[in-house]
């Protein structure tokens, strides 16, 4: 089995992952698995930056190839923030939230997305980047107790359930993340054959 280190200390992003990833032959190795590991400074301006950056690090430091997103929501009446800076917004989800509702205030404008770029790396340069976005409309008050980050606010277009309120299993039928890992398997199933033990043509 080729073995895939996910450049991230994320256990949500891990756990979300391993899911996704979980029909492939494929072992996620987490960077937890290595000792002395030190995450890269994120100065990317765009998501597919810093999610190269996360990548490179990765296998440079794993010496096998890696994988990293970088991921955030863009609310549409705040010029896209919280964007990149997403997870860096306030000190933990709930003020993080708590802080989006505020600056939106009574905007009727609530349209939004999640975006998810994804990087895999090896031998000391980037693949290939993939894009997954999923819109929908922020709302007004939290609600459900799943996911992390932003779900529970979030409405995803076509759904009554906040992305906190759907299972594991929905949720990663249409999220962002979901369709970017779509894009990354089929791009490394035609054009790199990695998912078919192929990893030493790195």
């Amino acid at each position: 089995m080729a073995q895939l280190v996910a450049a991230t200390c994320n256990m949500h992003k891990l756990e979300e992952y391993r899911e996704l990833l979980g029909d492939q032959n494929i072992e996620i190795v987490s960077l937890n698995d290595y000792s002395g590991y030190e995450e890269p400074e994120e100065n990317g301006k765009t998501f597919a930056e810093n999610a190269s950056i996360k990548a490179l690090a990765a296998t440079n430091y794993c010496d096998i190839p890696a994988f990293a997103d970088d991921s955030g929501l863009e609310v549409e009446a705040l010029d896209n923030a919280p964007g990149i800076y997403s997870a860096r917004y306030a000190e933990n989800d709930a003020a993080r939230i708590s802080r989006l509702l505020q600056e939106l205030g009574d905007n009727p404008n609530r349209r939004a997305r999640f975006v998810c770029v994804i990087a895999i790396a090896a031998n000391g340069e980037v693949i290939e980047t993939f894009r997954g976005e999923i819109e929908g409309v922020i709302i007004d008050a939290p609600r459900g107790e799943n996911g992390f980050g932003y779900d529970p606010v979030f409405l995803p277009d076509g759904y009554d359930k906040t992305f906190a309120e759907l299972s594991q299993e929905e949720k990663n039928k249409i999220s962002h993340r979901a369709r970017a890992v779509a894009k990354a398997i089929e791009f490394v199933e035609e054009e790199m054959g990695i998912l078919d033990d192929e990893f030493d043509d790195f």
